[in-house]
């Protein structure tokens, strides 16, 4: 090259990493319609990188057994992201581990509406478990929150 502005300039650019910013995960999250804590859970994944998108069930129970998950595990609510189910106040640590293993799941839940966990106020009382569900065997533990 005749420039040798353009080469340094070219050099640079070249030396640059290759990288696109991180795609939000898409959320679908369904509630019943007087439950404020789910719109605080909805309100903490889109800090946490999330496009939520809310939407309002008279009958939730039926949207979370529909997609799989037990009765002992209902939650408050039920938010789609990807191919999974995650049901109840999950943190989103362990929803993008969730995201990143792929396993074969249906997906993760904490049953009913614990204290501490993100979206619901009071202090945690010890760990909480969070399940994973599957279509082939009972539900077990797949983290510790």
């Amino acid at each position: 090259m005749k420039n040798p502005t353009r080469a340094l300039a070219l050099v640079a650019l070249l030396a640059l990493p290759l990288s696109s910013p991180a795609e939000a995960a898409n959320a679908t999250l369904y509630k019943n319609p007087h439950c404020s804590c789910c719109e605080e859970y909805a309100e903490y994944l889109r800090q946490n990188g999330f496009e939520v998108d809310v939407k309002e069930t008279p009958d939730l129970e039926a949207t979370t057994l529909d997609a799989g998950i037990p009765e002992k595990l209902l939650g408050c609510h039920i938010t789609f992201i990807d191919d999974y189910a995650v049901v109840g106040h999950v943190s989103a640590e362990i929803v993008q581990k969730l995201l990143k293993e792929h396993q074969p799941l249906i997906g993760v839940a904490i049953p009913g509406m614990p204290a501490g966990v993100p979206g619901m106020d009071g202090p945690k009382e010890g760990p909480i478990n969070v399940y994973a569900v599957s279509k082939y065997s009972e539900p077990t533990v797949y983290a510790v929150q």
